[in-house]
C-alpha cells in the first residue's frame, strides 16, 4: 500500500473523489518505500469490448466491479483525501506523484466486502512502478496492507532499488516469492486472478501460477512471525474483507475488474 493536471484532450469522462487527508504510520509496514519519477499521461484508446461480461460469465455468477465510465462501488480508503483516481476511456487510471509522499495519496477501496471468491483483472505500470493488489483488508487499521494479503505489483527490471524475492511481481507480497516471473514488459497490459477460498489462496499472472498458500498454516505463520508483518497483529486476520487497489505514488491503470464468489 501535488495536484496533478492531466490535459484536458487527453482525459475524457473524468471521475475524481475527495475527502480528508491520509497518514500512513512511519513503520516499515508499506511496499518498498520509493520515489518515482512522473510520467507524462499516454493517450488511452477505448476497448469497447472492455469492462463487460459475456452471457456465459453472468450465468456463472461473474460481477463486475468497475463499469469504465465512474468510481461507482468503490471510495478512497477510510474516506481519505485524494484526487489521485480518474476514469480515462473505460480504463481506472491511478495518476501518480512526483514525490512519493504518503500524506498526498490514498488507495482506491472496494464498497463490497468478499470471503471466498475468484477476482480477474488487467493492470499495466508507468516505467519504475510499484502498486499493489490487496484483498480481504479491513478498514480498522491506518492501512489496508497492515491488514490484507497483497498480490505485488512492481517494475521488476528497472524499479530504481534492489528487489528481494518476495518484492516481485506476482508475490505474496513480504510473505513469499513469486514461483515464476511472468510479467510482461512494462507498458504492457497484464492479467492477474487471485482466487481465496477458505483460506487456501493462489496468484495467477498471465495465466501462470505465482503464488499459493494456506492462510494459518504453519508455513504462514513462521512467514509472518519473522518477517515484515512480525508487529501487524491484523495481517490475515480478516475472513471477509474489502478489495484495495494501491496508490504507492506510481502511475498504474486497471480495467476488466470482475469477481465471482465462491
Amino acid at each position: 500500500m501535488k495536484n496533478l493536471f492531466v490535459p484536458a484532450l487527453l482525459v475524457i469522462n473524468t471521475v475524481t473523489m475527495s475527502c480528508g487527508n491520509s497518514s500512513t504510520p512511519a513503520s516499515n509496514a508499506d511496499s518498498t518505500d520509493v520515489k518515482v519519477d512522473s510520467v507524462e499521461a499516454a493517450e488511452i484508446v477505448s476497448d469497447t469490448t472492455a469492462n463487460t461480461l459475456t452471457d456465459a460469465e453472468k450465468a456463472a455468477g461473474w460481477k463486475l466491479l468497475f463499469n469504465g465510465t465512474s468510481l461507482d462501488g468503490w471510495h478512497i480508503y477510510k474516506g481519505k483525501t485524494s484526487s489521485g483516481w480518474v476514469v480515462e476511456n473505460g480504463v481506472l487510471h491511478c495518476l501518480g506523484s512526483e514525490k512519493d509522499k504518503s500524506d498526498k495519496r490514498a488507495d482506491l477501496t472496494s464498497n463490497d466486502t468478499f470471503d471466498n471468491f475468484e477476482l480477474e483483472l488487467d493492470w499495466k505500470l508507468a516505467p519504475k512502478g510499484n502498486s499493489g493488489i490487496i484483498y480481504l483488508a479491513s478498514e480498522e487499521f491506518d492501512a489496508a496492507y497492515l491488514s490484507g494479503p497483497e498480490y505485488q505489483l512492481i517494475d521488476d527490471i528497472n524499479f530504481p532499488e534492489k528487489l528481494e524475492g518476495w518484492q516481485k511481481t506476482g508475490a505474496n507480497y513480504a510473505m513469499s516469492a513469486p514461483l515464476v516471473a511472468a510479467a510482461k514488459p512494462i507498458g504492457e497490459w497484464n492479467h492477474a486472478k487471485i482466487i481465496v477460498n477458505k483460506g487456501h489462496v493462489e496468484h495467477w499472472l498471465n495465466e501462470q501460477k505465482t503464488a499459493e498458500y494456506e492462510i494459518g498454516s504453519a508455513e504462514w505463520k513462521k512467514a509472518k512471525e519473522t518477517g515484515k508483518w512480525k508487529d501487524a497483529k491484523g495481517y490475515g486476520a480478516t475472513k471477509k474483507g474489502h478489495l484495495d487497489l494501491q496508490d504507492h505514488g506510481s502511475e498504474a491503470w486497471f480495467k476488466n475488474i470482475k469477481i465471482k464468489q465462491l
